[in-house]
């Protein structure tokens, strides 16, 4: 970044995008082999340069269905930088050979819903445990090492290396009786816990990232599903069809599916020959 520009660090969390590229073949044909190799060569030194960017994530994938070709996952703190590394990614094959087809823009974000210490002290109480007991005290610290881990999780991920993802955005819906802003909170607390027992029968199968983008793109939300195994996707996605959370109140946008993969498959996949 430019050190004449000053930072745009949010007060917790990192922004993340989204980029799916599809190969402009026309443009790459006009391209010599020399020249070729020279721009595959240059695409992997950019993504090189911003893997060893501080508070910096990059992920690379071979998107499945002609949706779109190339697929970049980018995370990093300061918004300066994701736009400048999102501008270098565009041409670095050169003019028009990757064209844009779909991208978003989130945040890492804390859950509305998560349980506080002070709920949690509620609880041990409610269980007999007063405030201050052995217990509770016990039950507590190992409750707040839990959550601190949680939040770190979500705020400042770390991406795993698992093959398969899934990306999607999402909406909570506005319509009439199924409003979901229109719900006090304790109601939508409620729902959100029986949403996230599903999520944790798939621990081990799914890892799960949640970014949200009110105010920053045209959805709510956007979800980053990984796993090993692309029938644990399919399988999380249809339970969680019949939970009443996503029955009544959510709305999808398209679903894109990914293999993460080294830029050379990438680039042997989709046929970019040097």
């Amino acid at each position: 970044m430019n050190p004449s520009v000053s930072s745009l660090r949010p007060q917790e969390g990192w922004h993340v995008l989204h980029l799916f590229y599809s190969i402009e073949r026309s443009a790459w044909s006009l391209l010599t082999s020399e020249e070729r190799l020279q721009a595959l060569t240059h695409l992997t030194q950019v993504l090189q340069d911003i893997r060893g960017h501080e508070r910096t994530q990059v992920l690379t994938f071979s998107m499945v269905t002609p949706k779109c070709d190339f697929g970049v996952m980018l995370l990093t703190s300061d918004l300066h930088d994701a736009n400048a590394f999102e501008k270098k990614i565009t041409v670095a094959l050169g003019p028009g050979v990757l064209q844009p087809v779909y991208s978003y823009l989130s945040m890492t974000e804390r859950s509305e819903y998560t349980t506080t210490s002070e709920q949690k002290i509620e609880e041990l109480a409610a269980a007999g445990h007063p405030a201050g007991s052995e217990e509770s005290v016990k039950e507590l610290a190992e409750f707040e090492a839990r959550m601190k881990k949680y939040l770190s999780d979500r705020l400042y991920p770390n991406m795993s290396d698992w093959p398969v993802f899934c990306f999607y955005p999402m909406n909570k819906r506005r319509e009439g009786a199924d409003n979901w802003y229109a719900l006090d909170f304790a109601t939508r607390k409620k729902l959100m816990e029986g949403h996230a027992r599903v999520g944790r029968g798939y621990a081990g199968k799914i890892r799960q990232l949640i970014t949200g983008s009110t105010g920053l793109d045209e959805f709510e939300w956007f979800v980053t599903l990984q796993a090993k195994d692309t029938h644990d996707i399919k399988a999380i996605v249809y339970e969680m069809r019949f939970d009443e959370v996503s029955a009544r109140y959510a709305e999808f946008g398209d679903f894109f599916i990914g293999l993460q993969l080294p830029l050379s498959e990438i680039f042997r996949r989709l046929c970019l020959h040097g």
